[in-house]
C-alpha cells in the first residue's frame, strides 16, 4: 500500500529515494526460506517466525546473509552527491496534501521492513529481527531491534509503531485512510519490543503484513512535544531513523541532506555497502533549460537524463569530450511506467468511450519519436509492460473465466472475450494520421460531436467540445503542441495552458480536480495488491492523489478484488493479465513513452557495482564517491 511521500513532481526529471525506499521485486532462482515452524499451545496454528517474508513464500537471501549481492560492502564512504528536480517547495511534510513537499522530504523515515532491488514481492526485517505470521496470514508478530534509534539518540519501540499507525490512520492520505482502516482489525503492544497486527476476517490477507511493515515509523515523543500535525504543511521534520537528517534548507532553491554518523544501522546486512556518501544535495530549478546549464557549469554532479533532444544533441560540450563528465546508458530490467496523458473523468464531456479513444488517435507517437525524441523511446503498451504479466492476445481460458461474468452482468462488453488486448493506435511517417483522423471523427459523430460551420464540434445542447492541457513543464510543449495542432483539426478546441508546479498541483489534487488532461504516472507494482485501489478503486475516486482520473468502474472494482485474493504465482499473473485488459479497455488515459536502460550524465567521480541490480539504478544508494577523481577535477577546475 502506498504511503509515500506526495513531493513535488518533476515532470520530466525524478529525484530517486534512497535505501530506506528501494523498490520491492524479484528474481529467478531463489532460495528456500529459512523459517522455523512451531505449533501455539492450546492451537492448530502453525506459525512461521523468519527474518522476511515473500508474497509467495520464497526468499533469494537466507537469515544470516551479510549484505546485498548487488552492493560493494567496501564501498567507501564520504563525499557528495547532487542532483536536480523542478519546481520549489515549501513544506518538509511529505504525508500531507497540503503545501509542496521538499524532494527527498521522506529519506528520514524507516519502516519494519523493507525490500531489495533484485527481487519482486519480498521484504526483509530492517526494524525487526524477525516477523511471525500463521500460514493464513490473518496477523503478524514484530519483533523489533532492541538497538533502532532515532536520530536525536533515543529508543524506537514498539508504542512508536502504533502511534505511527494511528495517526496515518487519523490523519494520513485521505485514500490511504479509506483502504487502510477495512483491513486491520486492532494493533496490540505485546511488550515494549512486540507489537501484533490482528487483520479484519474475510479479507484477502497475502499482502496485508508487509503492508502494515511499510508504514514508515516516526517518533511520538517529538509529534507529541512539539505539536506537530501529519495534515499540515510545516517546515519542521518528523523525527525518523533513516540514515540521511536535513543539514541546510534555502526554500524553494536547495536542500541538503547529511549522513548521520550516529546512525543505527551501519552495520545491517540490508545497509552494507548503501547510503556512500556523505552529502546529498538537491537543487531546484525553474525550467529543463536552466537546469541543463547548470549541470554543465557544475551546480550540480548527477542526471538522470530524460529529455531526449538534451540526451542526442545537448552533450557536446567540452567536459564529456574530455571524459571528465560520463555520458552512459546503463541497463534496466524495470517494467515500462504507467505514464500517460490522462481524463478528467468526473467531466461529462469524457463520460463516452469512444470520445476517449477518438482523442488517443489524435497522439502519433511514431512521428513523436522519429521527429521529436530521436528514436530514443518506446511506446508504453500496457500497465505492465515490458513485464510477464503484460496481456497479450486474446485472453487466456483462465483470464476469459475472470472477465465473463463481468460480460454477462453488463459490466464489460462481450468483445473483451473475443479481441486481443486494447493497443495505443498506431501512425503515420506525418504528424497527422489522416487514416487515423477518420476513425476519429467517426467516434466522435457517433457521440454526438458533430462539426459545425466553423469547424468546431459540439454536442446536441450547441457546446463546443473543449479540452485543455494543464502543463507545467516547458520541455512538454514541444511534444504537447503537434497533439493539440492535431485535436484542431479533428474539430475540437484544444489549447494548453502552463502553469507554475504550484498551481499544478492545486489543480490536480483534491478537493479541486479542476482539469481536463494532465500527464500523470498511472502505477502499479509486479505483484499488486491494495494500492490498485489508491489509483483505480471507485472508493477512492472522489478523494485520491493518485487517482487523479476519478475512474469509478465495477468491472475494474471486480477484477481488483480477483487480483487480491489471488494466492499463487499463477493465479495472480492471470488476474492480472485480466485487470490489464479491463484498464485499457476503459481507455482513461493515452499511454506516453519508456526507455528500456538509464540514460545517465555524471561528474568522473563517482563509480558503481560493475553489474547494477535489475530493478533499481541505486545512485542515490550504492554507489560511491572516488576522493582522487573529485580532486582531480576540482584542480582542473571542472568543479567549483
Amino acid at each position: 500500500m502506498r504511503v509515500q511521500e506526495t513531493a513535488v513532481k518533476a515532470n520530466v526529471q525524478t529525484v530517486q529515494p534512497m535505501g530506506a525506499a528501494v523498490k520491492a521485486v524479484l528474481t529467478g532462482g531463489a532460495m528456500m526460506l529459512a523459517l522455523v515452524a512451531s505449533v501455539v499451545a492450546g492451537r492448530a496454528e502453525t506459525v512461521i517466525t523468519a527474518h522476511g517474508i515473500s508474497t509467495f513464500g520464497e526468499l533469494i537471501y537466507p537469515a544470516d546473509f551479510k549484505h546485498l549481492d548487488y552492493v560493494n560492502p567496501d564501498a567507501p564512504k564520504g563525499g557528495e552527491i547532487s542532483e536536480w528536480t523542478s519546481g520549489g517547495f515549501d513544506s518538509m511534510n511529505p504525508y500531507s496534501i497540503k503545501g509542496r513537499a521538499g524532494a527527498l522530504s521522506s529519506a528520514a523515515y524507516e519502516s519494519i521492513l523493507e525490500g531489495t532491488a533484485d527481487e519482486i514481492g519480498a521484504t526483509y526485517c530492517l526494524l525487526c529481527s524477525t516477523l511471525e505470521y500463521p500460514e493464513d496470514r490473518s496477523w503478524v508478530i514484530f519483533n523489533l531491534r532492541d538497538d533502532v534509534r532515532f536520530s536525536d539518540g533515543t529508543p524506537m519501540t514498539a508504542a512508536d509503531v502504533i502511534f505511527s499507525y494511528e495517526v496515518f490512520l487519523a490523519k494520513g492520505l485521505t485514500d490511504f485512510r479509506t483502504i487502510f482502516a477495512t483491513k486491520v482489525e486492532k494493533v496490540e503492544v505485546l511488550d515494549p519490543l512486540r507489537v501484533k497486527f490482528s487483520f479484519k476476517p474475510g479479507i484477502p490477507t497475502r499482502d496485508l503484513p508487509q503492508d502494515v511493515g511499510g508504514l514508515p515509523i516516526l517518533s511520538k515523543a517529538q509529534y507529541e512535544a512539539e505539536g506537530l500535525d501529519l495534515e499540515e504543511s510545516s517546515l519542521t521534520p518528523f523525527l525518523g531513523t533513516g540514515v540521511y537528517l536535513l543539514d541546510k534548507m534555502r526554500t524553494g532553491e536547495s536542500l541538503t541532506y547529511k549522513r548521520n554518523p550516529d546512525y543505527w544501522g551501519n552495520e545491517h546486512p540490508l545497509r552494507v555497502g548503501t547510503n556512500n556518501f556523505d552529502v546529498v544535495r538537491i537543487e531546484y530549478y525553474g525550467d529543463y533549460d536552466a537546469a541543463f546549464e547548470g549541470f554543465k557549469g557544475g551546480s550540480y554532479t548527477f542526471r538522470n537524463e530524460a529529455s531526449s533532444i538534451k540526451w542526442a544533441t545537448g552533450y557536446d560540450f567540452p567536459a564529456v569530450s574530455s571524459g571528465q563528465i560520463v555520458k552512459a546508458e546503463l541497463p534496466s530490467g524495470d517494467k515500462s511506467s504507467g505514464q500517460s496523458f490522462i481524463f478528467n473523468l468526473r467531466h461529462e464531456k469524457f463520460q463516452d468511450p469512444r470520445v476517449r479513444e477518438a482523442i488517443g488517435l489524435m497522439f502519433n507517437f511514431e512521428w513523436s519519436d522519429a521527429t521529436l525524441f530521436y528514436g530514443i523511446y518506446d511506446r508504453i503498451t500496457s500497465y505492465w509492460g515490458n513485464s510477464f504479466m503484460e496481456a497479450k492476445g486474446v485472453p487466456s481460458d483462465a483470464e476469459a473465466a475472470i472477465l465473463k461474468p463481468l460480460v454477462e452482468e453488463g459490466l464489460l462488453s462481450a468483445s473483451i472475450l473475443t479481441d486481443e488486448a486494447v493497443m495505443p493506435p498506431v501512425s503515420g511517417a506525418r504528424q497527422l494520421d489522416r487514416g487515423n483522423l477518420r476513425k476519429a471523427s467517426d467516434l466522435m459523430e457517433e457521440a454526438g460531436w458533430i462539426v459545425g460551420n466553423d469547424g468546431m464540434r459540439r454536442n446536441a445542447r450547441g457546446e463546443v467540445f473543449r479540452l485543455e492541457f494543464l502543463n507545467d513543464s516547458a520541455s512538454f510543449d514541444r511534444i504537447i503542441n503537434p497533439f493539440v495542432e492535431n485535436l484542431r483539426t479533428l474539430g475540437i478546441d484544444a489549447v494548453l495552458t502552463r502553469v507554475d508546479d504550484a498551481q499544478m498541483q492545486d489543480r490536480e489534487r483534491p478537493p479541486n480536480y479542476d482539469f481536463d488532461f494532465i500527464t500523470d504516472q498511472s502505477r502499479t507494482n509486479y505483484f499488486s495488491g491494495t494500492e490498485l485501489k489508491q489509483y483505480y478503486g471507485s472508493e477512492t475516486a472522489d478523494v485520491s492523489v493518485f487517482n487523479k482520473m476519478g475512474l469509478k468502474s465495477p468491472a475494474v472494482d471486480r477484477v481488483i478484488d480477483v487480483v487480491l485474493a489471488a494466492d499463487t504465482l499463477a493465479s495472480l499473473t492471470t488476474a492480472t493479465k485480466a485487470l490489464d485488459r479491463v484498464l485499457r479497455a476503459e481507455r482513461f488515459g493515452v499511454f506516453q513513452w519508456f526507455k528500456g536502460t538509464h540514460t545517465v550524465a555524471y561528474y568522473d567521480m563517482y563509480e558503481h557495482p560493475e553489474t547494477l541490480p535489475p530493478y533499481a539504478l541505486g545512485e542515490l544508494s550504492f554507489w560511491w564517491y572516488n576522493a582522487e577523481k573529485a580532486a582531480a577535477l576540482k584542480a582542473a577546475g571542472v568543479l567549483k
